[in-house]
């Protein structure tokens, strides 16, 4: 029978008649931590790679996530318990080779959170901060490692044009401090007088009344002064060919 209004065929439309791929969220949950770029990994409780290492995820709820983006949220509070200042879609990978049970798809996000807001939570995976160096090096679940590269090359291109490592530092925090989260997202040094001329110019940070020892000099302390830290500077930091490479 042929529905004649959009209504009638809304009624009797059946989504089952149709095969559906698989749909995840993966995020690739970004920190600074020891002098180094860390991510945080899982490792899978259950097949298909069990015991692997893999980045953390999971299927949307078709009930209660409204969108793609409650999804990530809601994946990111469960793995960390910190609701991400920035959380970021980086790209959809699907095909049929990237999951062995069917046509899958994944939506992959970033996050870059404060190591020292994590809290562990409980689940049934077991979580490790791995830094971004060894984890490349790892066997990754499905095609983790394709995803971690992706991830990782857009936070590289953000630190170069935005405020976005700001949200790793404390309230208050010296330049050389904050130039050092952006050094080692990049994985290369910054010319200082540049970064500080660049950060106050733009008005991202302020000087405060305070100061802290730093050595035997008092070193000046500043906030973060923006709404947000997508804050988009007029020009991108240069950065050296090779370094996306050996990251």
């Amino acid at each position: 029978m042929t529905a004649q209004t959009e209504q009638e065929f809304l009624a009797n439309y059946d989504h089952r008649n149709f095969d559906a791929p698989l749909l995840t969220v993966d995020m690739a949950i970004f920190s600074v931590s020891n002098g180094q770029l860390q991510v945080l990994l899982i490792k899978r409780p259950n097949f298909p790679f069990k015991d692997q290492w893999a980045l953390p995820g999971g299927f949307a709820d078709l009930v209660s996530d409204k969108d793609l983006m409650a999804t990530a949220y809601r994946k990111l509070v469960e793995k960390t318990g910190v609701a991400s200042p920035y959380l970021e879609q980086v790209a959809s990978v699907g095909n049929a080779e990237r999951d062995p049970r069917g046509w899958a798809v994944t939506v992959l996000y970033f996050a870059l959170i404060d190591i020292n807001a994590f809290e562990p939570q409980t689940l049934v995976e077991y979580s490790e901060w791995v830094p971004v160096t060894k984890a490349k090096n790892l066997l990754l679940a499905f095609d983790h490692h394709e995803l971690l590269t992706l991830a990782l090359e857009r936070l590289i291109n953000k630190t170069r044009y935005t405020a976005l490592p700001a949200s790793l530092v404390p309230e208050l925090f010296t330049i050389t401090e904050l130039q050092t989260i952006y050094e080692i997202i990049l994985g290369h040094t910054l010319e200082k007088k540049a970064f500080r001329r660049r950060m106050i110019e733009a008005g991202a940070v302020v000087e405060t009344t305070y100061n802290k020892v730093v050595g035997k000099r008092p070193a000046q302390l500043y906030r973060y002064a923006l709404d947000s830290f997508d804050f988009i500077f007029p020009r991108s930091l240069e950065l050296p060919k090779k370094v996306l490479h050996d990251h």
